[in-house]
């Protein structure tokens, strides 16, 4: 469920604009997952810090009393930070969110923005914080006096009242700090009979507080109890010591009356503003109040998760690892998590997800709108939601576009297909030169890793590689071929927007990159070519775009298109189209694309526009002459399948002569050819010298199952499978096991059975138009004679068509004539003959409607024109012997 709230009036749009009857407003996303999380999280730590085991002066117990959200540049981190604040405060909380069970505790947000543009430095972290408490109406006599002194001696002669004021934390929080300090430092110097004025002996009155606190005196037992006291006052008023003052805060929280008693929620934004990985002097210093102040508890939002859970970090910070920060360590929760499926464990991780389309679209609507009503058209919303990949600035910047052509026009769709430059400034603004160049040089691929990323990039270290996989906008998939991929509408900006970074790419780097990138794709797959299909298949998908959109050199791809075909499984390769670009064939890349893509494609299209693409890439003379006789081929199968023989001869017998990689395979067609020509003895003759490369025992299948001779067939087929197993060819293995199920479902249903389970086995993960056509056949011979109906045989025969493979088609019909013949139904078998000679009359197949009528005991009316290895009669006897099998099997 979606909810919505308003963080305030949009000034930019507003002033974007001199049309007074928009209305603009920040339209806020629920994002009620996160609240959940935060309501969740406190309420555990305000039971913590109420029981009776916690001790705030505990200095090495485990802290978990920190959340971080982290996400990319422009997700919507900050407004998140704003409206969790108002949320806290009860000023604003949408209704969707809910009533936190921990509603009757007294909470005090302070939100502190890190951001540079806002110019916090740690002395006014640590002034917020206190500022932020004065509206409790106390002082705080152990951490004022100290502050005091602190004070005095970094700021001589500098008003606090005036400095307060200058930096806007009077304004937000009142001027009662100054007079709060001034009260608790007067009750001291009461305590410790001090005379004179005291607004100018900070120093007199911190140094006779730690001498009374060494000697346990009674007039000071009311801060006797901070056992750390003493030491503070005593240490150098610096920043250092500044650093330790927040321990006395929360000391002093801890002292405060059951009923007067107060959680600080800090929400400190814009973390990555803090420092670098190699810098961490302020984040040291904050890291410090975190864990001095356990029972406050602290939001923090920014781009990256925070690493104070990682051991390796020793020494750059004081307190590390994962026993000091349980909640830190582990898994970062998914963007993609529920509320109904909450986090295992306690992790204090959360990744800002992007926006979902319908919260998109809601946002826009809600952004601008006039009389109640969307400004932004519905059509418009839907293509900069498309566009966006959820990401909220996008949206943002979308919002001011459309402004900006409305000034002269009408926006229109189109407008919205577009890349905005700023978002490539907000994600670079925090990388280093190496994460910069790292970055670009990611944008070229679909999904990488370590190695494949520092090589694309031309580096000889990885760890610029290492940093940046752990910002946000990296996404990360165990499960893929390269774990790691870009967020994508940064990926596209990146790869389209106009760049006016000062370290801005000429077209002569992306090339220079692209290169790289296509021989480290080129190396990994070469280190790993002996049977990694999913390699294989990522690399060609990663590399063809590169060597096509900036027209390199085929390189490896041609090797690894040879080892793509190799296995007849014919995953979807086709890379997108190019971006502008023109769809003619110009260079060696585009055509292999095109020849690969016809290939998987050929699976889904019908087979006469297979033959045309496939022409348009023999035409082009592109390919160098391997690939080329690989396209010939091809298209001399399309042709097969079209039933356009002499093409498809012509086709074959040019690739057979060449005596190239396919010569055996074109060899195999012409058997073929001359088999559907019903040329058997030719055909036989010349399996016998096709060997394993020509796939003589599937050939030999193929020209003994039309004879009857099905036992010959099956064990052809058996062997054809085993031999393909043997060289690790997934879709020759699956074809003959289909086959082998075809020819047994006419002679044993039962076996079939067993068979058909094995071919579904190994058809899983292939994609094999034909091939599953002929389980789907073999599966209606093994019900022939039962079949209640013929729906399933009509539905199946409409999808043959619309693939054009006449040879499925022609089988599915003698399928029906057999089923037909079993139940006596020799009209029937009348009618499936004339659709058989309807597919015969371009030559081919005309012994599919001699087997009918062998099939249904109907005399020849022609002559014909087959040459049977066996003769006629017996191969009459053979198929009419099979129907009065199954009849009698059936009664």
């Amino acid at each position: 469920m979606r909810g919505w709230g308003v963080a305030g009036r949009d000034l930019r749009a507003l002033f974007s604009t001199n049309d007074r009857g928009v209305q603009c407003v920040e339209a806020f996303t629920n994002r009620q997952m996160q609240w959940e999380l935060v309501a969740a999280a406190l309420g555990e730590h305000l039971r913590h810090t109420a029981g009776p085991g916690f001790d705030v002066e505990d200095l090495e117990a485990p802290r978990d009393n920190i959340m971080v959200f982290h996400g990319v540049g422009g997700i919507g981190k900050t407004t998140l930070s704003r409206k969790l604040e108002a949320a806290l405060a009860s000023a604003d909380r949408p209704v969707q969110w809910g009533e936190p069970a921990w509603a009757d505790k007294r909470i005090l947000p302070v939100r502190i923005d890190l951001a540079r543009s806002a110019g916090t430095d740690f002395e006014q972290l640590v002034l917020t914080i206190r500022a932020a408490l004065s509206m409790l109406g106390r002082p705080l006599p152990a951490f004022d006096v100290a502050l005091r002194r602190y004070w005095e001696h970094q700021h001589p002669g500098e008003s606090l009242e005036e400095y307060l004021r200058r930096g806007g934390l009077a304004g937000r929080f009142g001027q009662t700090l100054p007079q709060q300090m001034q009260s608790a430092m007067a009750d001291v110097a009461q305590a410790l009979l001090l005379p004179g004025t005291l607004g100018a002996a900070a120093a007199q009155v911190t140094g006779s507080l730690a001498r009374a606190l060494r000697e346990r005196r009674q007039t000071v037992r009311a801060l006797a109890g901070c056992a750390r006291l003493a030491d503070l006052l005593e240490a150098e008023p610096d920043l250092d010591a500044l650093s330790f003052y927040p321990h006395l805060l929360a000391w002093e929280l801890a002292q405060l009356p059951a009923g007067k008693r107060v959680t600080p929620v800090i929400l400190l934004d814009t973390f990555e503003d803090v420092g670098d990985r190699t810098h961490r002097d302020l984040e040291r210093l904050i890291q410090r109040v975190v864990w001095l102040m356990p029972n406050a508890y602290f939001i923090v939002t920014g781009r990256s998760r925070l690493q104070w859970a990682d051991p390796a970090l020793q020494g750059q910070l004081d307190y590390t690892g994962p026993t000091a920060w349980p909640g830190l360590a582990g898994a970062v929760i998914p963007a993609a998590r529920t509320p109904a499926t909450p986090p295992g464990g306690r992790g204090r991780q959360v990744l800002i997800g992007d926006f979902s389309p319908e919260d998109c679209d809601d946002y826009l609507a809600r952004r601008l709108s006039r009389d109640g009503q969307p400004l932004i058209p519905a059509r418009i919303r839907q293509t900069i939601t498309d566009r966006s990949h959820g990401l909220p600035l996008y949206l943002d910047l979308s919002v001011l576009r459309f402004l900006e052509i409305r000034r002269t026009r009408e926006p229109v769709p189109a407008d919205f297909d577009h890349d905005f430059g700023a978002l490539i400034a907000r994600t670079l603004s925090d990388l280093t030169p190496d994460e910069r160049h790292v970055l670009r040089s990611i944008s070229l691929l679909d999904a990488f890793d370590l190695t494949l990323a520092t090589a694309a990039a031309g580096l000889g270290h990885e760890a610029p590689a290492m940093r940046l996989i752990e910002r946000p906008f990296v996404r990360e998939n165990p499960f893929g071929v390269w774990p790691y991929h870009l967020h994508g509408l940064v990926r596209s900006t990146i790869r389209s927007a106009d760049d006016a970074t000062d370290d801005r790419w000429s077209a002569r780097d992306w090339e220079r990159a692209a290169e790289r990138a296509l021989a480290a794709l080129g190396t990994q797959w070469s280190a790993h070519s002996g049977r990694d299909r999913m390699l294989l298949v990522g690399c060609l998908r990663q590399g063809l775009p590169l060597a096509r959109d900036f027209r390199l050199d085929l390189g490896w791809l041609a090797d690894a298109a040879w080892a793509y075909v190799s296995d007849s499984v014919w995953e979807p390769i086709a890379p997108p189209a190019r971006t502008g670009g023109t769809s003619t064939l110009e260079t060696a890349a585009d055509a292999l694309v095109e020849l690969l893509a016809a290939l998987a494609r050929r699976q889904h299209e019908h087979r006469s526009v297979t033959a045309s693409r496939l022409t348009t890439v023999t035409g082009s003379g592109l390919l160098p002459a391997d690939l080329h006789e690989m396209a010939v081929y091809y298209l001399a199968k399309a042709h097969r399948d079209l039933g356009n023989s002499t093409a498809s001869r012509q086709g074959m017998q040019a690739v057979a002569d060449g005596g190239g990689r396919l010569a055996p395979a074109a060899r195999r067609g012409l058997v073929h050819l001359a088999r559907l020509a019903g040329d058997f003895p030719t055909a036989y003759a010349t399996a016998q010298t096709l060997g394993w490369a020509g796939r003589q025992h599937r050939v030999e299948g193929d020209i003994l199952w039309p004879h009857g001779d099905m036992d010959r067939a099956a064990a052809a087929y058996a062997a054809a499978r085993d031999q393909a197993e043997q060289h690790g060819v997934a879709g020759e293995r699956a074809t003959s096991q289909a086959q082998r199920a075809l020819v047994l479902a006419f002679t044993d249903p039962d076996t079939a059975d067993d068979e058909l389970h094995l071919t579904d086995q190994l058809l899983a993960g292939l994609d094999l138009r034909a091939t599953n056509f002929t389980a789907r056949i073999a599966a209606l011979v093994r019900d022939a004679g039962t079949l209640p109906g013929l729906e399933t045989a009509r539905a199946l025969r409409a999808e043959i068509r619309d693939t054009g493979i006449t040879a499925a088609e022609a089988v599915l019909e003698l399928t029906l004539a057999f089923h037909h013949a079993v139940k006596g139904e020799q009209d029937k078998v009348r009618t499936v003959i004339h659709r058989l000679r309807e597919l015969a009359r371009g030559g081919d197949y005309a012994y599919y409607t001699d087997i009918a009528h062998f099939m249904g005991g109907l005399p020849l009316t022609a002559p014909s024109a087959a040459r049977w290895i066996d003769g006629a009669d017996t191969v009459r006897d053979r198929w009419r012997t099979l129907v009065i099998a199954r009849r009698r099997a059936l009664h």
